[in-house]
């Protein structure tokens, strides 16, 4: 692997010649540009505005651009000269928890190699003292003329550095983060947590590039004089109308995948209506409150009832015994005896047919019924009348 960079790893006092090598390598396709009428291949040349010619990379040099569109140059010997300590050096500034580095900040990775036999030595203290405390190193170091943040940690027997972005060049995730009035119900968390134990964990080494894969393929059948293959159909998926359909379609297909049993079929998605939000939390006790509230109403409404009979029989009563005192006066002595006898033996029905019904019946028909014993009370007097 080729350097990019030589310098050394500034360790308070101690000094290590280390060389910087790219951890990482791209394994994207790239493509040319070309004349589509002839398949002519498109470049870019650099010009000069001012002579209108085709110049070579010898005689481009580095310029900054004024607010007034003037060039100022700068040459390789100005960056050289600048007052900056990490011009050749990785400057380690604090030892830091891993996770007090924010992944949002992480660019490209890099191995620091010992750069000789002088640098075995420190090379090995500082990567068994980063082992040892379980932290990592920040430092600053300038690479392609600026200057940078890196974050040391170590990377099986190498010390691998992680280009760090500047705490002020990552932007505030409050503009794209959703309204905070969204809710979730936990029976959606409890699918998401199906689905996510479903999926469990992977080895990330069995992972690859199947769009780079099948782009391969392409240009190897092109080149060949073969006809591409062609992307299979996409299964038909029924259509999901809500969250909780979606998850739990989720689940199903996921356990397909790992060779789980499903207990739906997999060609329509299971849809369901989403109830009005809270409705869930509230249903339940207004059902069992309705029940109470009804029929603590009807059983008022029939005692009501019942004293509404009652007060008009004996306002009914009052006006017959008023209109008929003098027919009343005469039969005093049987009037009296009938009432007292035939009142005594219709307690005593009474009496005994609600032993007999009274548990079973509720206050309405206990109302019912004294509004009939009321009823013969009058139709009695009637006739004693």
């Amino acid at each position: 692997m080729r350097s990019i960079w030589n310098g050394a790893i500034s360790f308070g006092l101690v000094s290590i010649p280390v060389k910087l090598i790219n951890a990482t390598e791209s394994h994207s396709v790239s493509f040319r540009q070309i004349h589509t009428e002839d398949g002519g291949r498109i470049r870019y040349r650099k010009v000069c505005e001012l002579e209108d010619r085709e110049v070579g990379q010898d005689e481009i040099g580095k310029a900054y651009e004024d607010a007034d569109g003037s060039m100022i140059p700068i040459t390789d010997e100005d960056l050289a000269r600048l007052p900056v300590p990490t011009a050749r050096t990785i400057e380690i500034v604090a030892f830091v928890p891993e996770e007090r580095v924010d992944p949002l900040q992480m660019g490209s990775a890099y191995y620091l190699a010992a750069s000789g036999a002088p640098a075995a030595k420190p090379y090995t203290l500082l990567r068994e003292a980063l082992v040892r405390s379980n932290r990592v190193a920040i430092a600053k170091f300038a690479l392609r003329g600026r200057e940078r943040l890196g974050m040391l940690r170590v990377v099986g027997d190498a010390i691998a550095m992680h280009g760090l972005l500047w705490p002020d060049e990552v932007r505030a995730p409050e503009v794209v983060a959703p309204d905070a009035g969204v809710t979730v119900r936990d029976q959606e968390l409890d699918l998401a947590d199906a689905l996510m134990a479903t999926l469990g964990e992977i080895d990330l080494d069995d992972l690859h590039d199947e769009y780079r894969e099948a782009l391969e393929e392409v240009i190897a059948a092109k080149a060949a004089g073969e006809t591409p293959p062609q992307a299979p159909e996409a299964a038909p998926s029924g259509k999901v109308l809500d969250l909780m359909a979606a998850l739990e379609n989720s689940v199903r297909v996921a356990r397909e995948s790992r060779g789980g049993e499903t207990s739906g079929p997999a060609e329509e998605a299971e849809v369901r209506m989403l109830p009005r939000r809270g409705a869930s939390s509230r249903w339940t006790p207004k059902e069992t409150g309705g029940k109470k509230s009804t029929s603590t109403a009807a059983k008022k409404t029939a005692a009501k009832k019942t004293t509404a009979k009652k007060t008009a029989a004996k306002e009914a009563d009052g006006r017959k015994a008023t209109e008929k005192k003098p027919a009343a006066k005469k039969p005093t002595a049987k009037k009296g005896a009938a009432k007292s006898a035939q009142p005594a033996k219709r307690s005593a029905a009474r009496s005994t047919a609600e032993k007999a019904t009274g548990a079973g019946k509720s206050t309405g028909e206990r109302s019912t019924g004294a509004g009939k014993s009321t009823a013969r009370k009058t139709a009695s007097r009637k006739r004693s009348a």
